[in-house]
C-alpha cells in the first residue's frame, strides 16, 4: 500500500517531468485511422490485380492499407441487386470515402449518400447515365474516371464488319442485370448495323452457364461474329472469353488488350491493361483524404484508344485482315 506522503511525491514528480505524460496525451488525441469502403459489382479473386492496382495508388500518395488508413471491402459477387444494401452497409460505417468500380456500383453508392465522397471508375459517360452534371465540374460528391468503353461500341462492331465478310448476323452480347450499360450499347449498336447492313442478334449472359449458351446459339444462327458488351462480369474474363471465341471458332471483339493477347481476334478500347485504371482511383481518393473536395476534381477521361489484331487466330480461322486495317493497329499479335 502506498501512503498518503507518498503519492503525494510520486504525483509531484511526475508534474515536475510532464514529458512522461505526453505519449498517452499525444495518443489520445491522435485522429482515428481514416477509413475506405470499396464497393465491386463482382467478384474478389478476378478483381485482385485491380485491388492491386488501387492500393499501389493509395501507396504512391503516403497511404498503405494497415498502416494509417484502413479499406472495407464489400462485393456484390456479381448479383447486382445485392449493391444498394452493400452501399448502405458503408455509409453506416461512416467511412471517409468510397471508391467504386463499374456503373451498377456508382449508381448504388450514389443513391445511398450524397455526403460521403464517391470515387468511381466506369466505362458509360458519366454524364449520360446521370453520376454526374459536368466532366469537368462534377459537384455534388462524386468524382473519378472514364473509359467512354460504351462509345466505342458503334466503332468495335465497324471493325467486325471490316473483317467479316459473311453475311450472317452479327452477336451482341449484354448482361441484362446492368441495364443502364446495356440499353446505351445496344441503341448504340443498333443504330450502326443499320448503316452497315448488318443484322445484330443480342445476346443475354450474367452468369458462367449462360456464356455456353450465348455461344450455342450463335452456331444455331450461323453468325458471322460477336461484339462483347462492357459489363464488370465480362471485363473480368477476357481471358475465358477469349478461350470461348477460338474454342467456337467466333470472329469476336472485346475492349481489352488481355483479350487479343488470349486469343482473341480483335480489341478495341481504352489505351491500358485492366488492372491499370485502379491506380488513379486510388490517388483521387488519396487526394480527398488529405481534404480535397470530390467536387473540385475533374472527371477524367481515357486520351488513348488502342487496335489490337491477332494475326494467328485470324489465320486459324479463315479470316483475311485487310492491310489498311493491320496499318492502323497499335499492336499486332503473330
Amino acid at each position: 500500500m502506498i501512503r498518503r506522503r507518498e503519492f503525494i511525491t510520486l504525483l509531484g514528480g511526475a508534474a515536475a517531468t510532464p514529458s512522461l505524460l505526453w505519449p498517452l496525451a499525444t495518443r489520445a488525441q491522435q485522429p482515428a485511422m481514416p477509413v475506405i469502403g470499396l464497393l465491386g459489382s463482382g467478384s474478389p479473386e478476378p478483381f485482385a490485380g485491380r485491388v492491386r492496382m488501387f492500393r499501389q495508388g493509395l501507396s504512391d500518395s503516403g497511404y498503405v492499407e494497415g498502416g494509417n488508413v484502413a479499406i472495407e471491402y464489400r462485393w456484390a459477387e456479381g448479383q447486382y441487386d445485392r449493391l444498394p444494401a452493400l452501399a448502405a452497409d458503408l455509409v453506416r460505417r461512416r467511412v471517409s470515402v468510397i471508391a467504386v468500380m463499374g456503373t451498377p456500383a456508382t449508381l448504388a453508392a450514389k443513391a445511398a449518400t450524397a455526403t460521403i465522397p464517391i470515387v468511381f471508375y466506369l466505362g458509360a459517360d458519366p454524364v449520360e447515365v446521370g453520376v454526374v452534371t459536368s466532366l469537368s465540374r462534377p459537384g455534388g460528391n462524386l468524382t473519378g474516371f472514364t473509359g467512354l468503353s460504351v462509345q466505342l461500341g458503334q466503332k468495335r462492331l465497324q471493325l467486325l464488319h471490316e473483317l467479316v465478310s459473311a453475311a450472317g448476323p452479327i452477336g451482341l452480347l449484354v448482361n441484362p442485370r446492368n441495364r443502364a450499360l446495356t440499353e446505351t450499347l445496344s441503341a448504340d449498336v443498333q443504330a450502326a448495323a443499320r448503316t452497315l447492313g448488318r443484322q445484330i442478334q443480342v445476346l443475354n449472359a450474367s452468369a458462367e452457364q449462360d456464356l455456353d449458351q450465348a455461344f450455342a446459339t450463335l452456331a444455331r444462327l450461323r453468325a458471322s461474329g460477336l461484339v462483347i458488351g462492357i459489363d464488370p462480369f465480362f471485363n473480368s474474363r477476357s481471358r475465358d472469353l477469349a478461350a470461348l471465341a477460338l474454342r467456337h471458332a467466333m470472329p469476336a471483339i472485346f475492349q481489352y488488350r488481355e483479350f487479343a493477347a488470349a486469343g482473341g481476334l480483335i480489341s478495341y478500347g481504352p489505351g491500358a491493361s485492366f488492372d491499370d485504371p485502379l491506380r488513379p482511383v486510388g490517388v483521387y481518393v488519396a487526394r480527398i483524404l488529405q481534404g480535397e473536395k470530390a467536387a473540385d476534381l475533374p472527371v477524367q477521361q481515357a486520351t488513348k484508344v488502342e487496335l489490337i489484331i491477332n494475326l494467328k487466330t485470324a489465320k486459324a480461322l479463315g479470316v483475311e485482315v485487310p492491310a489498311t486495317l493491320l496499318a492502323r493497329a497499335d499492336e499486332v499479335i503473330e
